[in-house]
């Protein structure tokens, strides 16, 4: 351990979400006794932040800091050589940039993209529209605000993926969020405005592979694991190709886990070749720093389109879970607490402060 580097593990646990009985509305915390299945996704079990604390605790000093209200003050008083992000947030359409942007204000080095990076991968359509520009694939897309119907899509190309606008996750994400029809277009987007309290995004669906891709470190320098691919063909019988809420939590049982994600993805050296390039692209135009993982599909043609990046990704420890990240970690040669102290320093370096 270094007994001069103090860190400030910052996270946002589900114990704490659940106490206050929240559902995230654009501006406030509101109680909701109809709240999605899926709402408390997002944050952190005590298995993993005990997970990253006990990585940490290798190499530094540790202190939790929950990410809430009273953040601010307790770092202000700390005052940590570097704040180890896994934050969510609670409220409001910026809130994994919170945690960056006290840091800030702050003065203080933080693992992690930067709050611009975190709002605009947040805003799923924002992040497509400057993929898109950059001339970087991306499925076609609209979005439709609550009080507007969808009939408004009337010439939008079915089938779609239905999903809420700023989520993580797979948070809304279902197997009735393929949809073929008019009908299961207006239904789906009314449900996404009832239960998530935000717009709702329609997405072309791209029927081929669907690919995740883990990085490490910052331009130039990316280090891009070993692809991991989702297995659809694990699902159960009549399932849609979709990896969302089932297929994380309803079929995928701890007892039995469903083998859906194949690490690496047995792919052809081409395929893989393009799409390490297309995630290299994407993570220097959106800015993304140390670590993240970007989501992948395959269209009807066989190319890769980008669905999303995700800057705070999953980090699920146990390696019975499906978790992306450190199961492409582990393939290429890091244990878990590996991983995270890679991250570290990762960012330490980035700030300076190591070489």
């Amino acid at each position: 351990m270094n007994s001069a580097l103090q860190v400030a593990l910052v996270f946002t646990s589900k114990k704490k979400a659940q106490d206050m009985s929240v559902v995230r509305r654009p501006n406030e915390l509101v109680i909701d006794d109809d709240e999605p299945p899926d709402l408390w996704a997002e944050y952190d079990t005590e298995e993993t932040i005990s997970a990253v604390e006990a990585a940490l605790l290798q190499r530094y000093r540790v202190t939790r800091v929950e990410g809430d209200r009273r953040t601010y003050e307790r770092l202000r008083k700390l005052h940590p050589d570097l704040v180890f992000n896994i934050a969510e947030g609670f409220a409001g359409p910026n809130r994994e940039a919170h945690i960056p942007v006290l840091c800030e204000i702050l003065g203080l080095p933080y693992t992690g993209s930067d709050a611009l990076t975190l709002g605009i991968c947040l805003d799923k359509a924002r992040a497509k529209e400057i993929l898109a520009y950059h001339q970087i694939p991306t499925a076609r897309f609209a979005v439709v605000a609550p009080g507007v119907s969808a009939s408004m899509l009337a010439s939008f190309r079915l089938p779609a993926m239905v999903k809420p606008l700023r989520e993580g996750s797979s948070m809304g994400i279902r197997n009735n969020s393929l949809v073929r029809t008019r009908a299961q277009l207006r239904a789906r987007v009314r449900e996404i405005h009832r239960a998530y309290h935000q717009p709702a995004l329609v997405e072309e669906f791209l029927p081929g592979r669907e690919f995740t891709v883990g990085v490490l470190g910052n331009v130039p320098s990316y280090e891009i694991l070993p692809l991991v691919e989702i297995n659809h063909s694990v699902l159960p019988k009549g399932a849609n190709h979709v990896y969302g809420y089932e297929a994380k939590w309803v079929w995928d049982d701890p007892a039995k886990p469903l083998p859906i994600l194949v690490c690496p993805a047995k792919i052809s050296a081409a395929l893989n070749k393009r799409i390490r390039a297309l995630v290299g692209r994407a993570l220097d135009v959106l800015g993304v720093r140390d670590w993240a993982r970007v989501d992948l599909r395959l269209d009807a043609e066989g190319n890769p389109n980008l669905l999303e990046l995700n800057p705070l990704p999953g980090i699920l420890p146990d390696p019975g879970e499906n978790s992306a990240l450190p199961a492409a970690a582990r393939a290429a040669g890091y244990c878990y607490d590996e991983l995270i102290l890679k991250v570290a320093a990762i960012a330490l370096r980035r700030h300076g402060l190591l070489k």
